[in-house]
């Protein structure tokens, strides 16, 4: 499962490991997020040059893990907490005491949402109510959202593969309603990494619920008829 976690507004990429039960989190996400470095890919390479024994321990033990990457899943290197609290004693910053908490909190709150899985539903509510969003909007992307999961569901109950096959067919579903394609439509907006559905109108989103919803309904009516 993949996820985005709000560190002081800051956006860090992360998948949880059900089979490890861990969280695994973007390197590069962590170094902009402790560092505010306008470039933290070039940050780290320089980093993992300048501490030999630092560059060996990420390239040892921190993995290639898919997340998304310009609204498509991509491998990046990720670490677990114990390897971003590695990396943390070698980056020179004033937050990383707070980062160590938040880390901290993080994996508490994924064990209570396991319990409770009703919990991650409000930390979402939580995290866009920091990001300024009304309630209308929360609403409307919540909605949204379980719109989506039921179109994304019935695809993987049809066979189609979780990855670029879904991708694919979310660009046709975008462009039909849109006339842009996805990363057209970020270029537009002016986002690179981040989730187009979180900076959507509340027009937008309404349009895009709509497009999913019929998307699974007119599949399923083509199907009921073979």
């Amino acid at each position: 499962m993949s996820d985005i976690k709000l560190f002081e507004s800051k956006k860090v990429r992360s998948h949880w490991d059900s089979e490890k039960e861990q969280w695994y989190f973007s390197v590069v996400d962590i170094i902009e997020a402790l560092t505010d470095s306008i470039n933290p890919t070039d940050y780290l390479k320089k980093l993992r040059k300048r501490d030999s024994e630092l560059g060996f321990y990420i390239g040892t033990n921190c993995p290639q893990i898919e997340m998304l990457i310009n609204g498509k899943k991509r491998k990046t290197l990720a670490g677990n907490s114990q390897h971003i609290f590695r990396i943390i004693q070698s980056v020179p910053s004033p937050k990383a005491e707070p980062f160590k908490q938040w880390l901290a909190k993080v994996g508490y709150e994924r064990m209570q949402e396991i319990n409770d899985p009703s919990q991650s539903i409000e930390r979402a509510r939580e995290n866009w109510q920091k990001l300024g969003r009304s309630e209308k909007w929360i609403q409307q992307r919540m909605t949204g959202q379980e719109t989506r999961n039921k179109l994304t569901d019935y695809w993987s109950e049809s066979g189609v593969k979780e990855g670029d096959e879904f991708a694919m067919l979310t660009n046709i579903i975008h462009q039909e309603w849109t006339g842009l394609s996805v990363n057209k439509h970020k270029d537009l907006k002016g986002l690179k990494t981040q989730n187009l559905r979180d900076h959507m109108s509340e027009a937008e989103l309404i349009f895009t619920a709509l497009a999913d919803l019929s998307t699974r309904q007119i599949a399923e009516t083509e199907e009921g008829k073979v």
